[in-house]
């Protein structure tokens, strides 16, 4: 389809009842915000990016998703970063406790690249995976309208290639696109991935592409794998951060950490949180209210006492070991897509890939390798 074809896609997902929501440049970031028209996208603009840097530059053509990823992830959306659990009230008769109503709202997401097609997949292990699911997740999540757009410009700091992660993205959508710019034409090739996508599809102009414009499509995610901004060793990655929990690096790192949390803010599987009781004055009204939280900070391992990470050194520890290692005893897959915007966002560039690659290069080769 061309584009008047994805003005009509957004069209469609309107009228069906679908707050659409996509990238656009604001602050001088590609965020993810709602949207109506293609004029609202990032035309023509392309993201710079390395550790502890991102700068929005204008490219030479019209491409609407020619950047990576910025600051924003869809899962601001599905787990919002604050939101009520609760509230109850104290009436004549006793205390009468209100269960915060489900929300109808459905959200198209356009733009989504395959990392966080698997961030989002995570995510659903974390929030719907086990015994006790939870309900907020459960609802926001059914609602959504999936549109990826194949990744054609990965950036300085990613890495999902290394995560199996990208850059085609082959499951989880409802529609793929993949953007063709070439010789002053612009169109997308549109994959369907679901019954309702298929639906969509069936309501705007298109037509069948054919096999010169298929290998165009597959071309665009074959030079994005080739242009990796950064590569990971995963091999014996979980065995090797659980036995070296007094490797020197962990304060070496430490030394230059912030403990500021960005790296979890902007991390699109990071799910942590903690609650919140708030009440009026009269005390006649409390609420319970759910936000994001961080394992950099003092006080998210608090018990009884005191905190045990009191050092950053812990608190890095912690995160990456995490991410890269325990998550597989928890939810069976690693917590990281290779996204980068750990790296990029840190405020003192510290990269993921380079600590994982340092501690495993200061090891015997028998033993980096377990």
């Amino acid at each position: 389809m061309d584009r008047e074809g994805l003005q009509a896609l957004l069209d469609v997902l309107t009228s069906r009842g679908f707050g659409v929501v996509g990238p656009r440049v604001r602050d001088e970031a590609v965020v993810y915000e709602p949207i109506r028209n293609v004029a609202d996208l990032p035309e023509g603009w392309t993201d710079r990016q390395d550790g502890g840097r991102y700068r929005l530059e204008r490219r030479e053509d019209r491409a609407l998703f020619g950047y990576a990823v910025g600051p924003h992830s869809w899962k601001q959306f599905l787990f919002p970063s604050r939101q009520r659990l609760w509230q109850a009230r104290r009436t004549e008769t006793g205390l009468e406790f209100l269960e915060e109503p489900s929300r109808d709202e459905r959200w198209a997401f356009l733009g989504v690249r395959a990392c966080e097609l698997c961030a989002i997949a995570i995510q659903d292990r974390v929030f719907l995976g086990g015994v006790h699911r939870d309900r907020s997740y459960a609802e926001r999540r059914q609602r959504v309208f999936v549109v990826a757009v194949q990744c054609a410009e990965p950036s300085g700091t990613c890495f999902c290639v290394s995560m199996q992660a990208g850059p085609k993205a082959t499951c989880g959508f409802d529609l793929a696109l993949t953007e063709l710019l070439h010789a002053g034409s612009h169109r997308f090739l549109v994959e369907a991935g679901s019954r309702v996508g298929q639906e969509v599809l069936a309501a705007i102009p298109h037509r069948p592409a054919n096999e010169d414009e298929r290998r165009a499509a597959e071309k665009v995610t074959a030079l994005a794998a080739a242009r990796m901004g950064r590569t990971l060793e995963t091999r014996g990655i979980r065995e090797l951060l659980q036995s070296h929990p007094e490797h020197p690096r962990w304060e070496e790192v430490a030394s230059r950490c912030l403990s500021c949390g960005n790296c979890t803010m902007v991390c699109p599987t990071c799910f942590c949180s903690t609650v919140e009781d708030h009440s009026d004055l009269s005390g006649k009204h409390t609420e319970r209210m759910r936000l994001w939280d961080s394992c950099f900070t003092l006080g998210f391992s608090y018990l009884h006492g005191g905190s045990v990470r009191k050092e950053i050194r812990s608190r890095y520890r912690q995160w990456m070991t995490h991410k890269l290692s325990t998550w597989f005893d928890q939810f069976g897959s690693s917590g990281c897509v290779g996204c980068g915007r750990c790296i990029t966002w840190c405020p003192v560039g510290i990269d993921i890939t380079e600590e994982a690659r340092a501690m495993r290069s200061s090891l015997p080769e028998e033993t980096a390798h377990v």
